[in-house]
C-alpha cells in the first residue's frame, strides 16, 4: 500500500468527528436523566429511559414533584463524585445523538447507578433486560421514582 493513501487515511481519521466504537472521555455536562454532553457530543445512555424534565411523579404521599428533575439532579451529583465520565460509544440514535455504556473515572456504570437508585428504568426495548437486576432493587427499596406513582417515560412522551 503505497505510504501517502496510509498517512492520507491517518489523517482522515484523526480529523474525523467521532464514530460508534470510540470512547469519549470528559468533564460530563447533564442535560436530562439519561443524557449527558462530554466535549460538545450529547450522548445517550444505552438500555436506560429517565424521566423527562417536566414530568411528574407522585411521592409516597401523594404529592407531585418533577421526578424528571429530580432524576437530572442525581445523575448530576453522582457524576461530580468521580470525574471524568468515560463513555464506549455503540452508534447514534435518530437525533444524531451517541448512544453509549458510559462510566465514572472509579469505573462504575452510570446507567446501572441510575437504576438501582430509581432515577431512570430499564428500558427492555434496548437493554435486552441488563438493568433488571438493578430495577428489581430499586422497587424493593422504594428509591426513587419507585417511591409513589409514575407513568412510564416512552408512555409519558407518546402523550
Amino acid at each position: 500500500m503505497p505510504i501517502h493513501f496510509i498517512l492520507f487515511a491517518s489523517a482522515f481519521i484523526a480529523s474525523s468527528p467521532v464514530f460508534a466504537g470510540a470512547s469519549i472521555v470528559g468533564r460530563a455536562s447533564v442535560i436530562d436523566g439519561d443524557t449527558i454532553d462530554i466535549q460538545g457530543e450529547r450522548i445517550r445512555f444505552n438500555g436506560i429511559d429517565a424521566p423527562e424534565s417536566r414530568q411528574l411523579c407522585s411521592d409516597k404521599d401523594g404529592v407531585d414533584y418533577r421526578c424528571g428533575r429530580a432524576s437530572a439532579d442525581a445523575l448530576d451529583a453522582y457524576l461530580a463524585a468521580s470525574r471524568p465520565t468515560r463513555c464506549e460509544t455503540r452508534g447514534r440514535d435518530r437525533y444524531k445523538r451517541f448512544v453509549a455504556d458510559c462510566y465514572r473515572a472509579d469505573g462504575q456504570s452510570v446507567s446501572s447507578w441510575m437504576v438501582r437508585n430509581g432515577h431512570a428504568l430499564d428500558w427492555p426495548r434496548y437493554s435486552k433486560g441488563a438493568f433488571a437486576a438493578d430495577q428489581a432493587a430499586a422497587q424493593a427499596s422504594m428509591s426513587g421514582i419507585w417511591q409513589g406513582k409514575f407513568t412510564l417515560p416512552w408512555e409519558w412522551r407518546k402523550r
